[in-house]
Order: C-alpha cells, then sequence, then structure tokens
C-alpha cells in the first residue's frame, strides 16, 4: 500500500489517514489507489467492523492536485473521462458495496473531491476548524466523485444548489445545522470522539449492523412495500444467528455481548 494511506487497527475499528499533509491531503491517483485498497482491506478483516476516514496534519483533503490540472494536462475528453471513472469515481462506487459502516473525521478544510470523498461516507463528524466548500464552479468543473448525488440526499436539494453554484464555504456550526455533520468536536477531541462513537458500533452484532446499512441504502431507492418486503427477510435471516441469540441472552442478563458476526 501507498505511503500516502495509512490504515492502523485498534479495536474492532479501522481508522484511514489520508497522508499527504504538505499539500493538505491533495489526492493524486496515487492516493485514490491506495484509498480503495485500504478499503478493500478492511472489507476481508474479521477484525474490523468499523472504519474511520480521517486526514494527516491541518485539513482533511484539499481535493484534487491542481498542480496536476490546466493546459498542460491531456485534456482530451476520452482521456479525461476514463480518469474520471477509473480514479475520482472509484471510492463512491466501491463504497456503494462496503458492508461496514464508515465514518469521515474531518479536520480542517474538505473542498472539492476532498468533501465530496466526506460526502460517500456513511456520516461525519467534524473538528470545530473543519471548513467544507465544493469548489468546482470557481476552476471550471463539476462535482465528478459523487458531490452532485449526495450534497441533495443529506442537506436537501435547494441547500445543495446553493453550495455547489456559489462555491462558499460553511464552518463546522454550519455544516451541524443544515445537516452535513452529525457532530462538532474541538479539535483535539475529534479523533477520540469518534472513536467513541465508531467503538459503540463496533460492539453491537456485526451481522445486524450490516444489514440495517443494507436496508437503509436500499430504501432510499425503492418504493415502501419492496422496502418492507426486503427487511422481512434481512430480519428473518438476522434472527436465525447465534449473534442474536447471544444479544437477547446479554439484555437479560444486563452485560454486554459477545459477537461473531454468524
Amino acid at each position: 500500500m501507498t505511503d500516502q494511506i495509512i490504515l492502523e487497527v485498534a479495536d474492532k475499528v479501522a481508522t484511514i489517514t489520508l497522508n499527504r499533509p504538505e499539500k493538505l491531503n491533495a489526492f493524486a491517483d496515487e492516493m485514490l489507489t491506495g484509498l480503495i485498497a485500504a478499503v478493500d482491506e478492511c472489507e476481508r478483516r474479521d477484525d474490523v467492523r468499523v472504519v474511520i476516514l480521517t486526514g494527516a496534519g491541518r485539513g482533511f483533503c484539499a481535493g484534487g492536485d491542481v498542480s496536476a490540472m490546466g493546459e498542460n494536462a491531456d485534456n482530451r475528453p476520452h482521456v479525461t473521462k476514463k480518469h474520471i471513472v477509473d480514479y475520482i469515481q472509484a471510492f463512491p462506487k466501491r463504497l456503494a458495496t462496503f458492508n461496514k459502516p464508515i465514518i469521515a473525521a474531518v479536520n480542517g478544510v474538505a473542498t472539492g473531491g476532498g468533501m465530496d470523498l466526506a460526502l460517500a461516507c456513511d456520516f461525519r463528524t467534524a473538528a470545530k476548524s473543519a471548513r467544507f466548500a465544493e469548489t468546482y464552479a470557481k476552476i471550471g468543473l463539476l462535482p465528478g466523485g459523487g458531490g452532485a448525488y449526495y450534497l441533495p440526499r443529506i442537506v436537501g436539494c435547494a441547500k445543495a444548489l446553493e453550495l455547489l453554484l456559489t462555491s462558499d464555504f460553511v464552518d463546522a456550526e454550519q455544516a451541524h445545522s443544515i445537516g452535513l455533520v452529525n457532530h462538532v468536536f474541538d479539535d483535539d477531541q475529534l479523533m477520540s470522539e469518534t472513536n467513541k462513537i465508531a467503538a459503540r458500533i463496533a460492539a453491537l452484532p456485526p451481522y445486524s449492523v450490516t444489514m440495517i446499512k443494507r436496508t437503509v441504502y436500499q430504501g432510499l431507492n425503492t418504493d415502501l412495500d419492496s422496502a418492507l418486503e426486503i427487511v422481512g427477510s434481512h430480519i428473518a435471516i438476522a434472527k436465525a444467528s447465534d449473534d442474536h441469540a447471544e444479544a437477547i441472552l446479554a439484555f437479560r442478563e444486563k452485560r454486554g455481548g459477545q459477537y461473531f458476526g454468524s
């Protein structure tokens, strides 16, 4: 794995860190490829139940590296389209099939493609220093990493269009008020507090957590009758699991459960 991505695992929580702090973690192809590899590893590992995505240094991610853009880049349409599909859109497409919860812990700036990375996660926490902006319009581009898809679903269409069309920044408190982030923490508490949330999720029966996540996303793309039919099937499988039996026993005995995803 590239040194532009750091993967650490402790107590069933994996932390993926974007590691290019001298560039505010602006991404190049190597980082994006490494990010997918880290997500794949988290999917495979039984000792990972929840993932946190964050950035090293002063920022979460400043988006694409602008030094690689402009008139000296190969801007032929077919080359651009292939690069977007192969690299820029790889992360949101991978997360669409990622079964474990992933939380973005946003420190400092999250702009353009960096904001898109955070939007693709299941939910977001923010340091008080965090600032968000969809800056594509300022550089004559569009949100290719999923921003135009996720943002309206998170904050509503009108607010999303305002942010996309103006490229305005919102600070952490504003982001919280519009539902862009779930929690705002002091900068020095961001990771510890986000880890507490992740640990609470990791302590629950993993099959149930996985299927709750899957059911929510399936429900967003179907009608009520189909959604209820799907969840009925998921419940039938969950009730047959060892983890469900252990959860009921732990509840009755007023103790924490011991779960193995079976």
